[in-house]
């Protein structure tokens, strides 16, 4: 297994568990989230819940809950929404510190690609929610969550040029 980790914090942001494609031109890994239950799971044994005292009102357990996986699998922590002027506040020097990172041979690839992929998250702005790692340094790496239209699960965008992968 393949961990992706954020090359500025080291956080783990998500594995190769997931399916993922890569999208805006090899700038971002597309990941699909999926809503799970998470808790303490009831075991049914057969017994007849009438017979002792259980309602039909016993609906929702209070020690289950309901997560996106690969938030609560990688620990992600949701930042609040940025608006564009905040967002590019946020960007520009994380641009600066991702190339500050890469080798020399992917310098002017990450340059192209970089404002493409900038302006495709600024037309999705007010759709996207803003994932940290487990530090929940904001000056890292951010994930990107957003609905397809229609869609029920959430879909992630991470930075391919900002990510290190670690096998396991």
């Amino acid at each position: 297994m393949i961990i992706f980790k954020d090359l500025l914090t080291g956080d783990e942001l998500f594995s190769d568990s997931y399916a993922m494609t890569e999208v805006e031109d090899g700038f971002f890994y597309e990941v699909e989230g999926k809503w799970v239950v998470v808790g303490e799971q009831e075991v049914d044994i057969g017994a007849n819940p009438s017979a002792e005292g259980a309602g039909d009102d016993e609906a929702v357990d209070p020690s289950q809950r309901r997560v996106v996986d690969l938030v609560d699998a990688s620990r992600l922590q949701e930042q609040p929404a940025y608006d564009k002027k905040n967002f590019m506040a946020y960007v520009k020097p994380w641009l600066a510190k991702v190339l500050e990172k890469l080798p020399d041979e992917k310098k002017d690839e990450f340059k192209a690609k970089s404002q493409p992929a900038v302006k495709f998250l600024l037309s999705k702005i007010k759709d996207l929610q803003f994932f940290t790692g487990e530090s929940m340094d904001v000056e890292g790496t951010m994930a990107y969550a957003y609905y397809k239209e229609g869609a029920e699960n959430p879909t992630f965008l991470f930075p391919v040029y900002a990510l290190e992968e670690m096998k396991c």
